[in-house]
């Protein structure tokens, strides 16, 4: 894949974004709204949702990497990064599906992804540890997703609004 400057500078930015929501997302005291450990809001996923759209699905994956990498090495825990990438992957995955599937709304692929990322993260639970439980917490991080999916959709939705007069989306 050959990038050109711009692209290249706007995964940068991107990726930076995304790294800062992430960080951001942890002085949320969800737990107060949401009594259900390990839910989080997801921030990070509307920039991998703009990626998406704006950028297409190599670059969206490029910044996908470099935020589960950046992130996993900064917080000083390559522990957790079998669980940002396969909930990563399987988001992204799930999402270029749906988006290539032109039937829905960013809402709906946001929403996908979201479902994905709890798919894949439990997985990596399963594989951790090494038996079968972690599905059982599966269903109940299933709902939250449409909550969590919906909230990163209308954001992304949002910018996209926001961004429509710029030539920001314009490649």
């Amino acid at each position: 894949m050959k990038l050109t400057t711009r692209q290249l500078t706007l995964c940068a930015v991107l990726t930076a974004m995304a790294l800062a929501l992430s960080y951001l997302e942890n002085f949320f005291p969800l737990s107060l709204a949401i009594p259900i450990p390990g839910v989080k809001l997801g921030l990070a996923n509307i920039v991998t949702v703009f990626a998406l759209y704006a950028l297409g699905p190599a670059q969206a994956l490029l910044i996908l990497f470099a935020r589960c990498f950046l992130g996993a090495m900064f917080a000083g825990n390559m522990n957790a990064l079998i669980f940002s990438l396969m909930g990563g992957v399987t988001a992204m995955a799930a999402m270029i599906a749906l988006f290539r599937l032109r039937r829905l709304s960013v809402y709906g692929v946001s929403i996908g992804g979201a479902a994905a990322h709890n798919c894949g993260q439990v997985a990596a639970a399963v594989l951790t540890l090494g038996n079968t439980a972690p599905l059982y917490y599966l269903p109940v991080l299933l709902g939250v997703s449409l909550l969590t999916g919906a909230l990163t959709g209308m954001v992304a939705a949002l910018l996209f609004r926001a961004l429509e007069h710029t030539n920001l989306l314009k490649m």
